[in-house]
């Protein structure tokens, strides 16, 4: 049996006359996954004295002045220095001399997603979902949940192209969107069926690991393939109308992200809004009175809502301005929208909130997702905005896959493989 690393880690599943699942596992691939974790631990040092060029904006650091920071740099010797991340979540990272890619929208394809990936340089085309970017930094934008049925898939290829990419000294960050909070908040309107079958067969897997979550989630992205297509080929398939089904996976999913959940705890562990270099990345959009609240602070109270966090009331309750509300950090549509039917007056406006938003994140320009671009990623105001979701995923427009390449402050296109050759052209931040 292919296995989600190859041949050297193997799951095989059989069944009994009653239907019960025995696990046969090899001590190989358990060796294997603690090797590559602690190649990963080992390129992630604490830095008590970070190089001052490092630190985020004065103005940003708040009333929060410590921040964690870690550095991931490859094994052996590296020509660039080692990328370096500040706050609990990610919030900045300075990363010197790196490839930068950011890829937009997924919505629970699979599929979609290793396109582009593989289309970027940064996923192995071989099926074994290794990672081939080195020292590439790659962004992904939210909007992993809903409309398709691989979420947990896609979350645990990238959390495993993560591990592999800090061992060669790249790395992989996650924004959350708008999806991602409305599931932890409990709204499931834009579930798709396929996706309560993988929450609860992933319980079950995750049950089968004795609840070793490390173990369980790093593998998934393999091991949900193997059980989907077993799924598919059940007589007992269920179909919408089968409510007693469809409730079992609504109740899995509930456990699975409400706030302290398990997988609602792996989702915390991003940012809402994080800054590379000189780059701002988020869901929906930065304005001005986000900055004002605090960067640092709307990271840090997200991620404590979703992990369910007791400390205090406030700690428990949504985070209004990076959650709800159409100015929402994930909700923001100002820079991403049709700007066909605005006249000139509205459109300066939004051009100067806009570049009163980087000068207070003190960055060069920002990048979106959230609202499908039917002309593909596209750059406006001197592309100091880039818009990256492109409606990849089979449930959205199912469109052809785009990354946005940024490197040496300068940014592109990359729509097919042949693009990851050609020079830079569209965008020069010099």
């Amino acid at each position: 049996m292919l296995s989600p690393f190859g041949r050297l880690w193997t799951r095989d599943y059989s069944f009994s006359s009653k239907g019960n699942r025995v696990k046969k596992e090899t001590e190989r691939g358990r060796r294997w996954m603690m090797s590559l974790t602690l190649q990963a631990m080992l390129s992630c040092s604490l830095y008590s004295l970070p190089h001052p060029q490092f630190l985020p904006p004065r103005r940003l650091l708040e009333a929060y002045p410590s921040f964690p920071a870690y550095a991931s740099t490859s094994a052996s010797a590296s020509a660039v220095k080692p990328i370096v991340v500040y706050g609990d979540p990610p919030t900045f990272v300075a990363a010197p001399g790196r490839r930068i890619l950011a890829v937009g929208d997924l919505h629970g394809d699979l599929a979609q997603a290793r396109r582009a990936l593989q289309m970027a340089g940064v996923l192995s085309s071989d099926g074994q979902d290794q990672w081939t970017g080195g020292e590439t930094v790659l962004v992904q934008l939210g909007d992993i949940l809903d409309r398709g049925e691989d979420e947990i898939a896609i979350l645990s290829l990238l959390r495993s192209l993560d591990l592999q990419a800090k061992a060669k000294g790249g790395a992989v960050f996650q924004v959350n969107g708008n999806h991602e909070t409305m599931n932890v908040e409990g709204d499931f309107r834009y579930v798709d069926y396929g996706a309560y079958d993988e929450c609860l067969d992933f319980l079950e897997y995750l049950d089968d690991c004795e609840d070793n979550w490390e173990e369980a989630f790093v593998s998934w992205v393999g091991i949900s393939e193997i059980l989907k297509h077993e799924r598919k080929l059940s007589q007992n398939h269920w179909g919408p109308l089968n409510l007693v089904k469809r409730q079992k996976g609504i109740m899995a999913r509930s456990t699975l992200l409400k706030p302290g959940g398990p997988l609602a705890c792996e989702l915390a562990r991003h940012a809402v809004i994080l800054k590379v270099n000189d780059w701002v990345f988020c869901h929906g959009g930065l304005l001005p009175h986000h900055v004002a609240y605090g960067v640092e602070r709307i990271n840090r109270e997200v991620s404590h809502w979703m992990k369910g966090n007791k400390e205090n009331d406030s700690s428990r309750q949504l985070p209004f301005i990076a959650t709800r509300g159409y100015d929402s950090v994930v909700w923001n549509r100002l820079y991403s929208r049709d700007y066909s039917d605005i006249d000139e007056y509205e459109n300066n406006q939004i051009h100067s909130i806009l570049e009163e938003t980087l000068q207070a994140v003190d960055a060069k320009a920002m990048v979106v997702g959230h609202t499908p671009q039917t002309v593909g990623v596209n750059c406006k105001y001197n592309c100091s905005i880039w818009r990256v979701d492109v409606g990849m995923s089979s449930g959205v427009l199912n469109s052809r896959p785009e990354v946005l390449e940024i490197f040496e402050d300068k940014a592109r296109v990359i729509r097919n493989k042949r693009d990851i050759y050609s020079e830079l052209q569209i965008a020069d931040y010099t």
